[in-house]
């Protein structure tokens, strides 16, 4: 009967999940030769092939689709061995800034609990500026922010290109303002848009302000105006406008992470959470 290595089977996973080599060592803290090594005695072990490697990618084999879900009820089983072993539950305080919350996030949560199943997770949804003086003071553990909205360090997640989006439909007739959907007033990227147009001459209204990327979204897809949104969370059916109504380009910035944790276990922690976003 083969006895399962805790730490091989993780890296199978974290492999599996974020199809790479390197993400996972990224992640895990390790090298990628290290994982390879883990991997392959855990298929030695199995005697089944679990992953397919190709210079360009990784994916599961056949037998590793069919281990996938027992692999990660037996991390979890660990995880709660351990946890139920734990005086206190680990609280962790997270605060995202609303333009910066896209797809990466729930697979990211779910990365986070599988870490460790004790955890006790706060996630604030704000302003970048209001997020950073949240972390200043003390009440958040962690930030994730534009770069353009601090000059410290911080530790560089990800590049955040931005553009000109409005859906398929949408029609502006010349001559006549852009109408623009913007987030909150306190949003620098619907700040910075504004600005950008005002100081290129060209005339635009404000057609909708929401509070978040989802009703910005929503108001793009039913026609409303164009919103200045960052790439990675543009819907794959909007289109960009910038060149077609010829809209002054908008720079680009990071997304960075800032954190006060220093312990062992949230280094981990905020090690899945670059890697979530990378």
């Amino acid at each position: 009967m083969s006895i399962l290595d805790v730490e091989a089977v993780r890296a199978f996973v974290t492999i599996s999940e974020l199809k790479s080599f390197t993400r996972a060592a990224e992640a895990l803290g390790t090298s990628q030769g290290t994982l390879s090594v883990k991997v392959r005695r855990l298929e030695d072990r199995l005697g089944q092939r679990l992953l397919e490697r190709t210079p360009r990618m990784v994916r599961l084999s056949s037998q590793g689709e069919m281990f996938i879900e027992p692999a990660k009820d037996f991390l979890a089983a660990h995880e709660r061995a351990l946890s139920n072993l734990a005086v206190h539950r680990r609280q962790f305080r997270l605060g995202i800034a609303c333009h910066v919350m896209g797809p990466e996030v729930p697979v990211l949560l779910g990365r986070l609990k599988e870490l460790d199943p004790a955890i006790t997770m706060e996630v604030r949804l704000d302003s970048s500026r209001l997020l950073l003086d949240a972390f200043m003071d003390g009440t958040l553990d962690a930030v994730i922010i534009r770069s353009d909205e601090d000059r410290r360090d911080g530790t560089l997640l990800c590049p955040e290109p931005v553009g000109w989006f409005a859906s398929a439909h949408y029609e502006h007739r010349k001559g006549r303002p852009i109408r623009v959907v913007n987030l909150s007033p306190h949003c620098s990227v619907s700040n910075l848009a504004a600005q950008i147009l005002t100081d290129a001459g060209i005339p635009w209204i404000e057609a909708f302000s929401g509070g978040g990327v989802s009703a910005i979204i929503a108001a793009v897809s039913a026609g409303l105006g164009i919103a200045a949104l960052p790439r990675r969370l543009a819907p794959p059916e909007f289109q960009d406008v910038g060149e077609k109504f010829g809209l002054p380009p908008l720079p680009s910035s990071s997304i960075v992470l800032h954190s006060s944790l220093t312990d062992a276990k949230s280094k981990e922690t905020l090690r899945a959470i670059a890697s979530a976003f990378r």
